[in-house]
Order: structure tokens, then sequence, then C-alpha cells
């Protein structure tokens, strides 16, 4: 089977367990698969080793630089992004393949992927298609160099594929829970930092009314809009915790004011 050029580029910390089957989801189709590790401190790079992936052990510090200079690590021009815990499909490596033949206008793909929690796909309230940046073309695209959430800054149009990532997002609702606590932590880190460079938007956006709204909103739309309600209590869960990322965000962000202290 003759590969396709392109670098698949793997984020992982302490992955043992998932870092295997993401790995394989790929390595027979591209010609190149590079792990970019955080410091693991499990069987992580030696499993990845193993399976003839490119190992490069960086500690992570601000997630949009993070991923543009593990971009910049690979071989080739166009790059497809996945976290250990996700598994690009036959059809999306077919898809992509037959893309790059054509030599494509734009510089980057947002790429649909059906969520789960544990073995359950979710397929209401938002959770799918929800289409990510996953594709992208090196040396005309980055991601914006902030800590959570950073935008896409792509020098050109951005397209959409077909093909599904299969996306092992939560093995259960303790790794929901824990996943909520850090990402809420980051964003708390994000606007403090922030608030040094524009108070005046800082505080728009962080304050308890707005916070308040945000836990009404995105219940609302999660569970009944984007029919959440669909998968059930599944759905209920999912769109209660999410409405509770602002609000957590929002107390964290006041700790830090408290504390005084910039990062």
């Amino acid at each position: 089977m003759e590969k396709t050029s392109i670098s698949v580029v793997i984020i992982t910390k302490n992955e043992e367990e998932r870092i295997s089957d993401c790995i394989k989801s790929v390595n027979e189709w591209a010609d190149e698969v590079v792990i970019v590790d955080d410091e693991s401190i499990d069987k992580t790079q030696y499993i990845a080793q193993k399976l003839g992936a490119k190992v490069l052990v960086k500690k992570m510090e601000i997630e949009g630089a993070h991923r543009n200079w593990a971009y910049q690590q690979t071989k080739n021009q166009w790059v497809l992004s996945l976290d250990a815990d996700e598994r690009a499909t036959a059809d999306l490596k077919k898809e992509i393949s037959e893309i790059l033949k054509s030599n494509p206008e734009c510089v980057s793909f947002s790429i649909p992927r059906k969520n789960h929690i544990g073995n359950y796909w979710i397929r209401w309230g938002g959770q799918y298609p929800s289409p990510q940046i996953k594709l992208i073309r090196k040396d005309k695209f980055k991601w914006e160099e902030v800590e959570v959430h950073p935008r896409a800054l792509g020098e050109g149009k951005n397209g959409r594929l077909s093909g599904d990532i299969i996306h092992y997002t939560y093995r259960n609702w303790g790794d929901f829970l824990n996943k909520l606590n850090n990402q809420t932590t980051l964003e708390a880190k994000k606007w403090y930092n922030y608030s040094f460079e524009n108070p005046k938007k800082a505080r728009y956006k962080m304050n308890v009314v707005h916070a308040l709204w945000r836990v009404f909103d995105r219940f609302m739309r999660t569970y009944f809009r984007k029919k959440g309600y669909r998968d059930g209590f599944i759905g209920f869960m999912i769109a209660y915790f999410a409405s509770l990322y602002q609000i957590v965000s929002y107390a964290k962000y006041r700790e830090f004011k408290k504390n005084g202290k910039k990062k």
C-alpha cells in the first residue's frame, strides 16, 4: 500500500492506554507519525517508538505555541493533528489522500468528530458533527499562542471534510470532571493574564452577571436548542456540566485576582 505524503502529529502526556490505537489508525497510511510528548512518566514514549513513530519530548506550557512548534518538526507540508484519544477512520483517510492529490486552495480543513463518553457516541447537544480544524498546511496556518481554546490563524480558506474522527472524549464522568477542572483553570488563568493587557474587556467577560447568564444560556442551548435531551440522561449531564464551565472559570479567576500573582 502506497503511503500518503502527510505527517500526523499526536500530542501526548501519560497516554500509554490509548496511544497505540491512535498510532495504529494512521501508521499504515501516513508516511510520517510524530509524537510530541509532554514529559510522560508512563510508557507512552516507549510504545510510540515500538510502533515506528518519531518521538520528541517537549514540556507544554502554552497550547497554541506547543502545537505550532510541533507542526514545524514534520517533514511534510500537510499535517493531520490528532490527540491520543482520537482515531482516523478509513473514509477520512481516503478523503484526505484524494484532496491532497488535487493541490487544494484551502490552507486548512475542519473534520467532524464522533465524541464519546465511554463507548457511547454522543449524537446531540452540539456534540456532532462539531467539526474542528485538524488538517493544516503548516506554512500557511498557525494557532493563536494562548493557553486554552486558541484561535485559528490561517492565511487562506478553511474547507470542510465529511469523513469522521472517532474521539473517545471522556472515559467516564470522573474523567469529564477532571477535564472540566483543568480547562476552567486554564480559562481563568488566560483571562487573569489578559486583564493586565485589556482590563476593560476582562471586566466585561469575567464578572458574576455574565457568568450566571452563561450558565443559563449554555444549558438551554445544549439541552433544548441543540436537542441534547435526545441523548437521555447522558445528554442532561453533558448540558449540566457544560453550563458550569463559565461560572467555575469565573470563580477561579476571582481567586487569581485575590492572590494577585501574574503568571
